[in-house]
């Protein structure tokens, strides 16, 4: 018992390190949950992880679509064998912990792979209904799978006068904000892939064209249509925030940390003057380090 005690802490381990490599400012947030919910947290992120490697990885990128198509149709499979308590390797049993102690539906994950096969064969988004779809399946369905994590207040479960409200949608919606941001940094990489996710008929409503895009070329069309981009990512996070009072109390500094770094990517991207093509918006030390305690104070009193 105590060897595959270990053994479990041992994937965890795994699970934090790569959380801290791969995701830093998600991975600060994390710090400030209670420890068995931080752990829970880092087996969901790399099996987010692992499913995003598929498509994105170096590896995969030598791969062909038939390939990846059948190492997709693998992952799936194995994730359908985690819900039913079979685990092949240390990192699956790690899930499966996660599973039994904040039970969930298997749907998101379901979800977040069909969200992999988009890219599969979709390079481009006509409208912002297509990339919301999309952006929902690879992130939004995040929000779905560590909702039961993070809970909700036992006050609030304990006041039967009180109607709880369903804060799925609030969940979905730090997601989706999170990847709008994603997107936004990443422009200038996923050109490099062959994709462009800001929405085709955007891109023209303002004057500019896929061709200045792939370019890199940066004029006041460009300038207007990020701002444009940037303030709908901005209202996501506005629209997510009204979630966060319902979670149990260990949840919410580290989700008002988390949604608060990460917006804080938007700023980064208006003092670059929306240069993602030759550099990475990212939040320095300083500002995380400044924002930490307003966050604790806005989870005290928001």
């Amino acid at each position: 018992m105590n060897k595959s005690f270990n053994k479990l802490e041992n994937a965890y381990e795994i699970c934090r390190r790569e959380t801290q490599q791969w995701a830093k400012t998600f991975y600060l947030g994390t710090l400030l949950l209670p420890y068995e919910k931080r752990k829970a947290i880092w087996a969901i992120y790399v099996w987010c992880r692992r499913t995003d490697e598929l498509m994105d990885s170096p590896e995969a990128l030598k791969k062909s679509e038939e390939e990846l198509s059948e190492s997709l149709n693998s992952w799936e499979e194995n994730t359908k064998n985690i819900f039913k308590g079979i685990v092949k390797t240390d990192l699956d049993a790690v899930l499966l912990d996660t599973l039994e102690k904040y039970p969930q539906s298997i749907d998101p994950y379901l979800d977040m792979i069909a969200g992999q096969r988009m890219d599969l064969t979709k390079f481009r988004y006509k409208n912002f209904d297509e990339l919301k779809l999309y952006c929902y399946r690879v992130a939004g369905t995040v929000g779905l799978m560590t909702q039961n994590v993070m809970g909700i207040d036992a006050f609030y479960e304990a006041a039967s006068w009180i109607e709880v409200p369903d804060i799925s949608e609030a969940a979905i919606a730090l997601g989706i904000a999170n990847q709008l941001t994603n997107i936004l940094r990443d422009v200038g990489e996923d050109r490099q892939r062959g994709r462009i996710y800001l929405p085709q008929d955007e891109i023209q409503q303002f004057g500019y064209s896929e061709e200045e895009l792939l370019l890199g070329e940066i004029n006041n069309q460009w300038k207007n249509l990020m701002a444009f981009q940037l303030n709908r990512a901005r209202e996501w996070f506005k629209s997510s925030e009204e979630g966060i009072k319902w979670l149990s109390a260990d949840a919410r500094w580290p989700v008002w940390t988390s949604l608060r770094l990460y917006r804080k990517i938007l700023n980064s991207i208006e003092n670059l003057d929306y240069d993602v093509f030759n550099n990475r918006a990212y939040v320095n030390k300083t500002i995380k380090a400044f924002e930490i305690p307003i966050s604790f104070l806005i989870s005290r009193f928001k």
